[in-house]
């Protein structure tokens, strides 16, 4: 009797184990509801085998520029020495030659305005803007705006692709990035990464900066060019690369395509971009120079200097005052205060709370128009 149940024992384990192994894997063969994975495991499975289609949504309206500029130099590297120009001056014989430039544009309307850096087309002569389907065409400037490092172009041709945008000031960290460019003019190259980080400023880049970080490869040739999500929809310009070879190290910028898109409005609609000027030049107030002014727990921004007849002096602002806030929102540090600033439309009435010698003080400035000024003032 035992030998024949274990002559039985071993067929019933099998059927047994190979019962909950379907049970487990192959659920709906057996009439039982499917199991819902969660997790990690349902990310890798949830997340896309390619990225084809929003390369090819995207890519189309993405250009290549070809840029030339007329450039002096010396005809021979003698008449570089120093020691020669401080004699003859500016008088040594030159020679004039083409120098050209690589770069990227992002078609932005079937119009045909493009977007691109400033940096790019700084200069040129002629830009050459070359298309994915094949066709080649000169472009014209429209505007620049050196602080932000874009430049608006247009070209006149029939049935332009336009790239469709996204919402910049939603993006994660984490989010897929698609870079689209033209590097070291090889032709027009995708690399893809994640979003590294969002409003990076303080680089030293730009007088207005809000960078859009990733590690998508950009490389020189690249600037100008589209930074889109995985659905190919425009998230930022790209512009700028943290390298200390010249090649990509996984650390790029791009502008994002919120801040783009209302540079290139107000310069196709003014000839320029239109910002909301104070003319005062701030600092970033210190925990030292917080203990100095009896400052505590409160935030705030040093003026160091005041423009004469500027906006901030008829309002009666003076240098070693303390800015709490402007508009209600409180002064953090001078860079975001300066972007809040120039986001407001010039003649805007703006209450600022100061404190000056421990007394708070309230005081009601016009805002003006920003000209063009050298540096990060405000």
């Amino acid at each position: 009797m035992r030998e024949q149940v274990r002559q039985l024992g071993w067929p019933v384990l099998a059927g047994v184990l190979g019962a909950l192994v379907i049970m487990g894997w192959f659920p709906e063969q057996l009439g039982l509801p499917t199991r819902q994975v969660s997790g990690p495991a349902a990310v890798a499975a949830t997340g896309p085998e390619s990225y084809a289609a929003a390369v090819s949504y995207a890519s189309p309206a993405v250009a290549n520029l070809y840029s030339t500029k007329m450039v002096s130099e010396p005809i021979h590297p003698l008449f570089s020495d120093p020691s020669l120009r401080h004699f003859f001056g500016d008088s040594l014989p030159q020679q004039r030659r083409l120098e050209s430039s690589l770069g990227s544009a992002v078609l932005m309307s079937t119009e045909g305005y493009l977007l691109t850096n400033n940096h790019v087309i700084a200069g040129a002569e002629q830009i050459v803007v070359a298309l994915k389907d094949g066709r080649e065409t000169l472009a014209r400037v429209i505007g620049t705006d050196p602080e932000t490092d874009l430049a608006v172009l247009k070209v006149d041709l029939p049935d332009l692709p336009a790239i469709s945008t996204g919402q910049s000031d939603q993006v994660r960290i984490g989010d897929v990035a698609l870079a689209i460019g033209n590097p070291f003019g090889v032709g027009q190259t995708v690399t893809m990464g994640i979003v590294s980080a969002t409003g990076r400023n303080q680089l030293g880049i730009n007088t207005y900066e809000d960078f859009i970080q990733t590690d998508a490869a950009i490389n020189p040739g690249n600037s100008g060019g589209a930074l889109v999500d995985a659905r190919g929809r425009l998230l930022g310009i790209n512009t700028a690369i943290f390298s200390r070879s010249g090649g990509s190290q996984g650390i790029g910028f791009a502008i994002p395509v919120k801040l783009a898109l209302s540079v290139m409005e107000s310069i196709i609609e003014h000839g320029q971009v239109v910002r909301g000027w104070l003319g005062l030049e701030v600092q970033a107030l210190t925990p030292e120079l917080a203990e100095t002014f009896g400052l505590q727990q409160r935030t705030g921004i040093l003026v160091a200097g005041v423009l004469r007849d500027g906006p901030a002096a008829e309002a009666g602002l003076l240098p070693g005052d303390i800015i709490l806030s402007i508009a209600g929102q409180a002064a953090v540090d001078g860079r975001s205060s300066m972007n809040q600033v120039a986001n407001m439309r010039p003649g805007k009435a703006v209450e600022m709370e100061v404190l000056r010698q421990g007394e708070a003080v309230v005081l009601q400035a016009e805002v003006g128009m920003r000209p063009v000024l050298a540096g990060p003032q405000q």
